[in-house]
């Protein structure tokens, strides 16, 4: 089991640089998605920004967005 402590990782979205802070198990998770997807993680995370609208918070929707993955 990796640490789980949210960390920070950069991602860019619409040329700027941020920081989205998740867990080790997530962020792999999240990296394997996209790569399964032929997407990169900067493009999966634009797209997942666009759909959440204001009630979430980038990385909450980061989660949400592995979960359902993996829920099928």
């Amino acid at each position: 089991m990796t640490d789980a402590r949210p960390r920070k990782h950069s991602v860019t979205l619409r040329g700027h640089r941020t920081s989205i802070s998740l867990e080790d198990d997530f962020w792999d998770a999240f990296r394997e998605i996209a790569e399964a997807e032929g997407k990169g993680v900067n493009e999966l995370t634009a797209e997942i920004d666009e759909a959440r609208g204001l009630s979430s918070g980038l990385a909450s929707a980061i989660r949400l967005y592995v979960l359902r993955h993996y829920r099928g």
